[in-house]
């Protein structure tokens, strides 16, 4: 079953006119002809949830905002930023009036007058793209209930929080906000706001042409639908595949995406991009859906897979996961702003030779303070990947770290390769 991709590369298709011929705006029609009350109902019924990260039932957002004659605003989140996520791209890219005719769609479900598509700075072709397809659809008098704008953002990881994204948008630096207020009732300018991110969006014409009740057949009871999955790192055929939410993991790893190199396993595995918790080798059988990743200790999140093989040690993992979100801390509140670059710091003492094991429980410990202590999720995006590899490599770190530590102290020479995992380690 293929809804958002569906002839994706078929020639032409980001125009308006070979959209049209495939059907295209017909849900919009449709959808204008209701009630906006209706139209959430149809949403709320397909179950659809948030395809960004969080996971939050789209029906149930929409249904928050205020009813009532007032500036309201739509904004797409398309600041794809995620580390491992490139889905929103290819549907920007290669079928942009699907996401133009969800918002239509959506704005007239919530009553929103204004909407904003916020696309990362480095972007750039694909906001040319997407001016070039709001144009088709306002001369084509498809936009005359809603003043759609592409908005380019400057390339700030930070954007792609929700609330860090309004402020960017009204001109100020990129940083969260405290909540409440939630965006639905004190949002852009002030004013109720509903957020929803490129793939959220681009499903909805789906869902009022198929009926929300239909929509909710494909995949589970909790996860409906279909997703586009991002799968990166080491394996044969790294892309984006669409999949009904619930089938196992390992088909989309090994069965879509060829899984590792001959010779090679699969070690640990970022499901939700590299903010989620990782998972080993035995987690690949559960079913790749929001409730069983977040049984399993991990989350959906934007469904990037990235995968790491049996050649890199757990340390290189740790080190990127900190050094990336460090390098991307707004430093507005202390937990992140501090935990980040004191985690970075201990990593690398680490993988120098300077630490000792008892440095790991104080690593931990620290994840353990940032963890929910932050204006936003930007320090647990760094601060859960960390403790999951402590988790279930802990034996590994301690083997790096006696490592490290003998080839400082010169018990083995400098030159000597950095010691592998082994079976006994893993």
């Amino acid at each position: 079953m293929k809804l958002l991709f569906d002839r994706v590369d078929e020639p032409g298709l980001n125009t308006i006119d070979v959209y049209r011929a495939r059907g295209g705006y017909e849900p919009l029609r449709r959808a204008l002809a209701m009630r906006p009350d209706e139209v959430v109902a149809q949403i709320d019924a397909s179950g659809l949830r948030g395809r960004g990260g969080a996971g939050f039932q789209m029906g149930k957002k929409a249904a928050f905002i205020p009813k009532g004659d007032m500036d309201k605003f739509l904004v797409c989140n398309a600041d794809e930023s995620e580390p491992g996520t490139f889905k929103d791209r290819e549907l920007m890219q290669k079928n942009p009036h699907q996401l133009i005719e969800g918002i239509a769609i959506a704005a007239h479900a919530t009553g929103c007058n204004r909407a904003f598509i916020y696309i990362r700075g480095e972007y750039d072709y694909v906001a040319d793209i997407l001016d070039g397809s709001v144009a088709e659809a306002r001369a084509a008098g498809l936009l005359n209930h809603v003043d759609l704008v592409v908005h380019r953002g400057a390339g700030a990881y930070i954007c792609g929080e929700e609330t860090a994204l309004l402020d960017s948008l009204e001109g100020k630096r990129g940083n969260p906000r405290l909540k409440p207020p939630f965006p639905a009732n004190q949002g852009l300018y002030q004013g109720p706001t509903l957020i929803n991110n490129v793939e959220t969006l681009s499903t909805v014409p789906h869902v009022i042409r198929m009926g929300g009740a239909e929509y909710a057949k494909l995949g589970t009871e909790t996860s409906t639908g279909t997703k586009i999955v991002s799968v990166s790192g080491h394996v044969r055929r790294p892309g984006n595949y669409e999949i009904e939410l619930g089938i196992p993991s390992r088909e989309i790893v090994y069965g879509l995406a060829g899984g590792p190199a001959e010779g090679r396993r699969v070690k640990l595995w970022f499901p939700g991009g590299s903010s989620a918790p990782v998972l080993t080798e035995e987690h690949l059988d559960l079913p790749y859906d929001f409730d069983s990743m977040a049984k399993a200790g991990s989350m959906l999140g934007s469904g990037s897979i990235i995968v790491i093989d049996d050649t890199v040690p757990v340390i290189d993992v740790a080190k990127w996961v900190a050094k990336f979100y460090t390098h991307e801390s707004c430093g507005k509140c202390t937990p992140c702003r501090e935990g980040t670059r004191w985690t970075l710091a201990m990593v690398e003492r680490m993988d120098r030779g300077e630490a000792t094991p008892m440095d790991i429980e104080i690593m931990a410990g620290v994840q353990d303070q940032i963890i929910g202590h932050c204006l936003c999720v930007l320090g647990d995006s760094m601060a859960m990947p960390i403790a999951s590899l402590v988790k279930h490599f802990r034996e590994e770190i301690e083997a790096h770290i006696e490592a490290a530590r003998a080839r400082r102290e010169g018990i083995v020479s400098p030159d000597s390769p950095r010691e592998q995992p082994t079976e006994a380690t893993v």
